[in-house]
C-alpha cells in the first residue's frame, strides 16, 4: 500500500465551470479553484511520481479534510478529482483502472491543514480489470 497527502483544500472539478471561446468554438473548463488546486497537487506529487506509481488495477481511499463548511462539495466530485490529478500526475495509468473506493469519505474538519489522504492499493486477486489490463498489455507489445 502506498500513501500519498494532498495538502491544501480538497475542490471538485466539475462544479463552476467555466465556457471560453477559442476561434469560433466553445470550450468548457474547469473551475478556477480547480485549476489552482490541481497546480499545487501536481507540484506536491511530483516527489512521489517514481516510488508510487502503480500499474493496473488498484483500489483507492481517500480521506478529506476540509478546512470549513462553506462550499461543502459532494465526495463523487471530491473522487473524480482526485482521480484524475493522480493520472496527470502519473500516479497511475488512467482512472479507468480503480477498481473501488472503499472506506472514502469526508472525514471532518481541520482548519490548520486541509488535505486529503490517498492510500492506493494494488488490486490482488482476480477482478475483470485484471483480464483488461492483459489484453491491453498484449496489444502494446
Amino acid at each position: 500500500m502506498k500513501q500519498l497527502v494532498i495538502y491544501g483544500r480538497p475542490t471538485t472539478k466539475k462544479n463552476s465551470s467555466r465556457i471560453i471561446k477559442i476561434g469560433r468554438y466553445p470550450k468548457v473548463l474547469p473551475s478556477k479553484a480547480f485549476c489552482q488546486y490541481e497546480a499545487d497537487a501536481l507540484k506536491q506529487l511530483q516527489f512521489f511520481r517514481k516510488r508510487s506509481y502503480t500499474s493496473g488495477p488498484v483500489q483507492i481511499r481517500c480521506r478529506y479534510y476540509m478546512p470549513d463548511f462553506r462550499w461543502w462539495p459532494d465526495l463523487v466530485g471530491l473522487l473524480q478529482a482526485t482521480s484524475d490529478i493522480l493520472t496527470t500526475a502519473n500516479i497511475i495509468d488512467d482512472d479507468k483502472w480503480i477498481v473501488n473506493y472503499d472506506g472514502s469519505e469526508i472525514v471532518g474538519i481541520d482548519k490548520q491543514n486541509p488535505r486529503v489522504e490517498i492510500d492506493i492499493i494494488p488490486c490482488v486477486g482476480e477482478h475483470i480489470l485484471h483480464e483488461l489490463h492483459k489484453r491491453k498489455e498484449q496489444k502494446n507489445n
